[in-house]
């Protein structure tokens, strides 16, 4: 029987005094200045904390609780003249091993919590206020998974992509989208330059508009034309790859088996070592990088 998960949290947010919270850090000059900072106080004003702080409890001998995650918040709270504030206590005392264990707010779950706060009745301009953005911005990102497959949806959907890719990725048809999010997810790319230069590649027949030229900036029709040829025999050899992986795998074990059986074998070793050194030092890296890749769990 696996041993027991320990939660990282207690179950219970609790109440406490700001003054009972111990910062790591002050919030310097300039990170009261920054555009983080500004949008996490008119939030607060808006809408009050989203997000509790997280703390320690007090070690022995000391009375103050470690603030962990939340220095701005904590900051802005000091500011506004606030007495006290909700925190998830942690039962890590450390704050890098927190950072850890948290995922930022991704772009697709930020469009679904922008939609459903619509829909539950928040007007647009208080979100616009609230995210200290422009209420054509808000109304965009409420409309930011339109024209997208839901595959590629499932695909991206924990990952912190600039919203101009996917406005990208829209003037792609479908099957073009989803080759589109493989190839940033295996680069691990998500910039809005990578999409575009994808555009570049994508072929007219596979533009949500075909009849409409590409019009990518900094790249010339040439260039475009060029790039989707590239692409096309990228494509091809990739799966040709795809197809022999499996029997190239196969002969790759075999081979490194019959390998270090020769190379483990002493007398072999000798007569290589004497009469073909280079060979002997080939096999060893044959059979080590080899027994690296087997080494790997899958799960």
């Amino acid at each position: 029987m696996p041993d027991p998960v320990n939660s990282a949290f207690e179950t219970r947010l609790v109440t406490l005094p700001l003054t009972a919270i111990l910062p790591l850090h002050q919030v310097s000059t300039a990170q009261r200045q920054s555009t983080k900072f500004k949008i996490i106080a008119t939030s607060i004003a808006e809408v009050g904390v989203i997000e509790p702080l997280v703390v320690a409890r007090p070690k022995q001998g000391q009375d103050r609780y470690l603030l962990l995650d939340g220095h701005l918040r904590l900051a802005v709270l000091m500011d506004r003249g606030e007495q006290e504030v909700r925190c998830l206590i942690s039962s890590d005392d450390e704050s890098y091993t927190y950072n850890k264990r948290i995922n930022r707010l991704a772009t697709i779950q930020e469009h679904y919590m922008i939609s459903r706060a619509i829909d539950d009745g928040v007007p647009e301009e208080k979100i616009a206020k609230t995210f200290d953005i422009d209420v054509k911005q808000v109304k965009r990102r409420r409309a930011l998974l339109d024209g997208i497959c839901s595959e590629v949806v499932e695909m991206l959907k924990d990952k912190s992509i600039n919203p101009k890719t996917i406005e990208t990725l829209k003037k792609m048809k479908p099957g073009r989208q989803i080759e589109a999010a493989e190839l940033m997810i295996a680069a691990g790319n998500f910039t809005s330059s990578y999409a575009r230069a994808l555009l570049a590649a994508t072929r007219q027949h596979d533009l949500v508009r075909p009849d409409r030229p590409k019009q990518v900036g900094g790249i010339t029709p040439e260039q475009m034309a060029r790039m989707e040829r590239e692409m096309e025999t990228l494509q091809q050899d990739f799966k040709a790859v795809e197809a022999s992986y499996g029997d190239d795998v196969l002969q790759l074990v075999i081979a490194t088996g019959y390998l270090s059986k020769l190379i483990t074998n002493p007398e072999i070793e000798t007569y290589l070592m004497k009469n073909h050194p280079e060979l002997l030092e080939e096999f060893r890296v044959i059979v080590s990088v080899s027994s690296l890749d087997q080494s790997v769990p899958t799960i």
